[in-house]
């Protein structure tokens, strides 16, 4: 029988082909090799689906994950196209609870490994490779930009230290000349210059005070002194018996002037006697005192006196006593029965003291303290001048650059050669820095002749030749006059002085003067008037 399919094969019970494939051995077994065509029959009506095995495999189910956990089987070869051994990825997959539909015709395989198709989830890893990614460039630019912030920190901290220095050398280097300049480096400079640059080129500002007493003529006087070159202050205490000279020629003391002549004239005449600029007057009735002190909180004085009003005891003697307003004026005007003025004029001067202590510093808030006391101002100082010249004294006061001194008067009244020398030259500027040789000139008049009268007789002749009369008291009786002068440039003015008093050339020498005069007349018994 000429049959395709020879029917003993069907007798056996062997068919040509398995029913199953899904049945066949797929980890390891050798599958029937299909492609040399070799059947030993002659027709196979398979022959179409066997023709496609070489170019596709077989299609296998994947093993379930809690089946074949870690193990990766060998794939079956076929004909010359060895196949490539599968991802372990795709067979440690947790995500695959089930097993993937099977499909009867399965998908065409790529042209090559690298082409085929793969599934996105296999490789979740690329998605956080990118997060990755952009986590470290962001890390980058936080780690470049703290760089950029630290190397900009050291610029400037660089510029810093070399404005530092700079400002150190310039501090340095000014220092270094202003003491070469004032003479102030040993084995530099000329003392004697050095001397007059600190007493003389200092910038003061002076204002008198008077403190009057609404119910007695019993005044209180006293020269505040600010000297911005040394940053120091002074409160100068002036008894009421030192004389000085008044408009026409005539001699009166500081009580008097200040009751009978006013505020001016006692003024220009503390002017020509100490040789300094008095810049204004501030006349301190005792009302506003009381209102000043109360309204800057109380005072703190070192009081050495009790002081009673009627029955109440206002002041009491002891350290660091707070005074209000009405304790501070009665305590400042205290005068002991039989005690010297000089206890009383110390008395008022620590209170003035005290009172710039409390006294603001600032310049705009002393003016305002000022305009609150309603007071009448003297033409000389104004509100806004006299409030920055307290402030400024305030500012000495409170760190501790302040000094109360009383000007030493003789019995007469006149100045004595310590108190030229000591408070009229060195604190208040004296003659020095005001003289002028084309000024009027101030002489000073000293009668040793033995004959009171003289005094009045050269105080005339003075007065009458234009200059300015300062008195200088008496003197122990010598035989000779004399007519001092100190500046050379003087010398000519000295003698027209000495005709003037009726004296001898030969009287006129250079020496050393009173401080506040330009040239000094000492009258002797050859002096007649």
């Amino acid at each position: 029988m000429n049959d395709a399919h020879p029917r003993w094969q069907y007798a056996d019970g062997q068919e040509p082909y398995p029913q199953d494939p899904q049945q066949q051995d797929p980890y390891g077994q050798q599958q029937p090799d299909y492609s040399n065509g070799q059947q030993g029959y002659g027709y196979d009506p398979y022959e179409q689906q066997q023709q496609g095995y070489p170019q596709q495999p077989p299609y296998y189910p994947e093993p379930e994950p809690q089946q074949y956990q870690g193990y990766i089987p060998q794939q079956p070869q076929y004909g010359d196209y060895p196949q490539p051994q599968q991802p372990p990825q795709q067979y440690q997959q947790p995500q695959y609870e089930q097993p993937q539909p099977q499909y009867e015709e399965p998908a065409p395989a790529p042209a090559a490994p690298q082409d085929r198709d793969y599934r996105t989830e296999q490789f979740a890893f690329v998605d956080e490779d990118a997060e990755e990614s952009e986590e470290v460039i962001d890390w980058l630019k936080f780690t470049e930009s703290r760089v950029e912030r630290r190397d900009e920190r050291k610029r400037r901290g660089r510029k810093r230290v070399v404005a530092l220095v700079v400002v150190l050398a310039m501090v340095a280097v000014g220092g270094v000349g202003y003491l070469w300049k004032t003479g102030r480096i040993p084995g530099l400079g000329d003392t004697a210059t050095a001397t007059t640059t600190a007493t003389g080129a200092q910038k003061r500002d002076v204002i008198v005070l008077h403190l009057r007493p609404v119910d007695s003529d019993e005044t209180s006087t006293a020269l505040l002194v600010s000297n911005s070159t040394t940053d120091r202050g002074t409160t100068v205490l002036l008894p009421n018996s030192l004389a000085i000279s008044t408009d026409d020629g005539d001699t009166t003391t500081l009580g008097k002037s200040v009751v009978d002549e006013g505020a001016t004239p006692t003024r220009e005449g503390l002017d020509n006697l100490l040789g300094t600029k008095i810049a204004g007057t501030w006349r301190l009735d005792t009302p506003y005192l009381e209102l000043l002190v109360d309204s800057l909180g109380d005072i703190l004085v070192d009081t050495d006196a009790t002081v009673k009003s009627k029955d109440t005891t206002l002041v009491k003697p002891g350290k660091q006593q707070e005074l209000n307003g009405k304790a501070a004026v009665a305590y400042a005007t205290y005068r002991a029965s039989g005690e010297a003025q000089d206890k009383q004029l110390a008395r008022f001067g620590q209170v003035v003291q005290a009172l710039l202590k409390k006294f603001p510093s600032s310049a705009s808030l002393g003016v305002k303290t000022i305009q609150t006391l309603n007071a009448i101002p003297d033409p000389s100082l104004k509100e806004k001048e006299l409030g920055a010249s307290l402030s400024a004294l305030a500012e000495q006061a409170k760190t501790g650059a302040y000094a109360t001194e009383s000007l030493p008067v003789q019995t007469d009244g006149t100045l004595s050669a310590k108190a030229t020398q000591s408070v009229v030259k060195d604190v208040l500027g004296g003659t020095i820095t005001n003289s002028s040789t084309d000024g009027v000139l101030r002489i000073s008049v000293r009668n040793a002749s033995g004959d009171k009268a003289n005094t009045t007789q050269a105080q005339a002749a003075v007065v009458n030749a234009g200059y300015t009369y300062v008195a200088a008291g008496t003197g122990t009786a010598q035989a000779a006059s004399q007519v001092i002068y100190t500046d050379a440039a003087r010398k000519a003015d000295a003698q027209e002085v000495a005709k003037t008093l009726g004296l001898a050339a030969g009287v006129v020498k250079k020496g050393t003067g009173a401080s506040n005069a330009d040239i000094t007349v000492v009258l002797g018994k050859d002096y007649k008037g």
